[in-house]
């Protein structure tokens, strides 16, 4: 992706969060050099990849396979391993119309995908085999708003904004915005986008950047190189 696009999508992406009332937190407007100059008491926001996150899966097709995410708070695994401590994250997205996120799953990471506003968000669901891959033949059970909701192989649940369902490890997963763009709430156990997505095709998590101008702000991706 251009860094160009990438600094598009971020104003706009900005322009929407803040339509449906939600606002980013200070660390989303740092410049590359304000977080350079902050990065020593920063330690925990790059630690966790908290920011802007925009991603068209190394496919070069973001309006057709692509995600935009924020990662407001994150915790850390050894929390979640202790039982004790920071072991949950949270995040905005925002699903474009007809814009595929691919079938995936977590092998540790149980979360609540919430429609916080816009139009109707569609998860397509699939169950794993006895080994936790992807099944084409397997459905199993979800929680929509705290109510048990059982899914056959391909089931398509439609989420109005306000709605919510909470997806386990095992529970693979697609997801679009129908009708429109969709704001989405993420609350989850600890996350870690470098190792706990389980695509079911071969596909990256992040994008590759073409540097035809300069960053408004660094993507979670941009840490290990601009923040030496």
């Amino acid at each position: 992706m251009k860094r160009s696009r990438i600094n598009e999508i971020m104003a706009a992406a900005d322009e929407m969060i803040r339509h449906y009332g939600f606002v980013l937190p200070p660390f989303a407007r740092w410049s590359p050099d304000e977080f350079r100059a902050r990065k020593d008491n920063a330690s925990r926001l790059i630690a966790g990849r908290c920011g802007w996150d925009i991603t068209d899966y190394g496919e070069g097709r973001f309006d057709e396979l692509g995600l935009f995410l924020f990662t407001l708070r994150n915790g850390e695994l050894a929390d979640l391993q202790r039982g004790g401590g920071m072991c949950y994250a949270e995040k905005l997205l925002i699903s474009r119309q007809d814009q595929i996120s691919p079938m995936h799953t977590h092998v540790i990471k149980a979360e609540d995908i919430i429609n916080r506003g816009g139009a109707t968000l569609v998860v397509e669901l699939f169950g794993s085999d006895d080994t936790g891959a992807y099944a084409a033949d397997r459905g199993g059970v979800v929680r929509c708003d705290g109510v048990e909701r059982p899914y056959t192989p391909g089931d398509k649940l439609r989420l109005a904004p306000g709605e919510s369902v909470t997806l386990m490890p095992g529970d693979w997963h697609s997801f679009w915005g129908e009708g429109g763009d969709v704001l989405i709430g993420e609350v989850s156990t600890v996350n870690d986008d470098l190792t706990d997505n389980i695509f079911r095709e071969p596909i990256g998590r992040f994008a590759e950047i073409e540097e035809d101008v300069a960053p408004t702000h660094l993507l979670v991706s941009d840490y290990e190189t601009w923040l030496r």
